[in-house]
């Protein structure tokens, strides 16, 4: 099998030292131990002010994810419906959005220019606009359930899909109502499926950093936020690695509740296929249950980019693709002027670089693993939760390891375009693994044998069995990491050049400069991102195969 030396430096080069620098210079800015940094963060009421907005916004936006999610996750788990793949597709298109764009299409819609007030100023013939979200708790609240109700969607409704419904029907002929039925004997079994999506939500929530950064409106800051400032704006390394300390604790700390949690979920149940417990709706009665938990979620998850596209093609009376035409224009005449066409051509190119990088780092890894468990040993049982660390790290966090940790030899690469690469491939990898394991794992020993046999060496037969029959996972894994670097944000605000921005980053700025104009390129090149980021899930969802992988 292929050796896991190179994978394991580039973590320990580009993960583990950048995280070390960080709590070196939380811990001992100067060379030696100063905790004054910390002694800040805990006698500055504003620092706890943010802390204790962060969790508790992560909070409220955990419980509405699952309330909203639940009536999806019952839908899908207990009714067979026409149409029912092409739904679950597009309600998981949300989840792999950056958040970024997810930011402004929620502005699309819900903003003073926004979709809903300019119908409602239509309807009513006002002369100003009714609703007022711009830069409130509720946008980011409404911003969390679309970006993170699929998990609940998706995470309980697998697992409610294959209870035995003969379970809740014994309770109902044994005198319990419909609602004891749910709360004392299907609730308690899906307990560990609805912790886990709600943890996993938490963690997202708790390092949200486009979507308050955003329509936080400058107002609200989570941690996340707080160390992008104190390193862009109010530049003071010290504090923001403290700060960063402070999140790297409470997130892994979550991180191993998660995976306690995962393990509870796989515990042995009274498990049915989906194909028995699904069944058709047939009464007005279950076409009405139906509509009721299905209508409210694929308003929310579709109201945002569809008014995110109509307002890009509208804005300002502009005619059709007028803000796309635009984005290729350098209206001032200046030399100095990046077109924002240009931050397509850098996305694209920084994408292509983290492809081909994470593919080679992640089938050493999967190929590793995969070889590893078949002769058991504590490489194998350490492999694989090691290379899912940077899922439980935040962007924001990695980006400011990097600027620290890589701003001197031996590894001088502070101004580098490879930088972005880096971070981007770091937090690819693990999706890669994850897409190419599983299919590892299910090739025939006996065709490895029998090609050992015949005389081929490892590299022939991992080149001319494994890998044709890996290939549409290998794909799978391409298009996740293709599509993470597309819309990566956090790390990417933080490191990359002034005259290298990618897509996110461009909209980013243009949503920060004044006029029409700019707001409208902001709107067309989100609207573009999320059309790639859309194509890539379904491309995964169609070279994918009966369902192997693990996102």
């Amino acid at each position: 099998s292929l050796s896991p030396l190179l994978p394991l430096l580039f973590l320990l080069l580009f993960y583990f030292y950048p995280l070390a620098s960080i709590i070196a210079l939380s811990l001992a800015p100067q060379g030696q131990l100063d905790l004054g940094a910390l002694g800040r963060l805990v006698g500055s009421t504003r620092y706890l002010e943010i802390l204790w907005f962060t969790t508790w916004q992560a909070g409220l936006s955990t419980l509405l994810t699952v309330l909203a999610g639940l009536p999806g996750a019952y839908a899908f788990a207990r009714y067979a419906f026409p149409g029912k793949s092409l739904l679950t597709a597009l309600m998981t298109v949300p989840f792999v959005l950056p958040t970024v764009v997810v930011a402004v299409a929620f502005t699309a819609l819900l903003g003073p220019r926004g979709w809903l007030n300019q119908a409602l100023m239509a309807a009513f013939a006002l002369q100003r606009p009714p609703l007022n979200l711009q830069g409130t708790l509720a946008a980011i609240l409404l911003a969390h359930v679309f970006y993170n109700a699929v998990l609940v969607v998706r995470m309980v409704g697998t697992h409610w899909a294959n209870l035995d419904p003969a379970l809740p029907e014994a309770a109902r002929v044994l005198g319990a109502s419909r609602w004891q039925a749910f709360r004392q004997v299907t609730l308690p079994l899906l307990m560990p499926a609805l912790g886990s999506a709600a943890l996993l939500t938490f963690i997202f929530c708790f390092t949200s950093f486009g979507v308050v950064l955003i329509l936080g409106g400058g107002r609200y800051a989570t941690l996340e936020v707080e160390i992008f400032y104190r390193t862009v704006y109010l530049p003071n390394l010290p504090l923001a690695a403290a700060l960063a300390l402070v999140q790297i604790l409470f997130t892994f700390l979550l991180m191993t509740v998660y995976t306690r949690l995962q393990a509870r979920a796989a515990a042995p149940q009274t498990l049915r296929p989906r194909q028995v417990t699904a069944r058709r709706p047939r009464s007005a009665g279950d076409w009405a249950t139906l509509t009721a938990c299905l209508l409210p979620l694929t308003a929310l998850l579709l109201a945002p980019p569809a008014a995110l596209v109509e307002r890009s093609l509208t804005l300002g009376g502009a005619a059709g693709l007028a803000h796309y035409r635009a984005l290729f224009t350098n209206p001032r005449g200046s030399v100095f002027y990046t077109p924002p066409i240009d931050a397509v051509r850098n996305s694209l190119l920084f994408a292509l670089a983290t492809v081909a990088l994470s593919l080679l780092l992640g089938l050493i890894v999967a190929t590793a693993i995969a070889g590893q468990q078949r002769r058991p040993s504590f490489l194998a049982r350490l492999l694989d939760p090691l290379f899912m660390l940077p899922l439980g790290t935040s962007a924001v966090t990695l980006g400011l390891g990097y600027i620290v940790a890589l701003d001197e030899p031996p590894l001088n690469l502070r101004t580098s375009p490879l930088l972005v690469v880096l971070a981007h491939t770091l937090v690819a990898l693990p999706f890669v693994v994850r897409a190419v394991l599983p299919a590892l794992r299910a090739v025939p020993a006996h065709l490895r044998q029998a090609a050992a046999v015949l005389g081929a060496s490892p590299w022939q037969v991992w080149r001319e069995v494994d890998l044709p029959i890996i290939a549409r996972a290998v794909a799978v894994g391409a298009v996740f990491a293709f599509t993470i670097s597309m819309g990566e944000f956090g790390a990417t605000a933080l490191i990359a050049r002034p005259t290298l921005p990618t897509m996110p980053v461009a909209i980013y700025r243009l949503l920060g400069q004044p006029g029409a104009t700019n707001y409208g390129q902001a709107l067309a090149m989100s609207a573009l991102l999320m059309g790639v980021c859309t194509l890539g899930f379904l491309a995964i969802e169609r070279f994918r195969v009966g369902g192997v992988g693990e996102f």
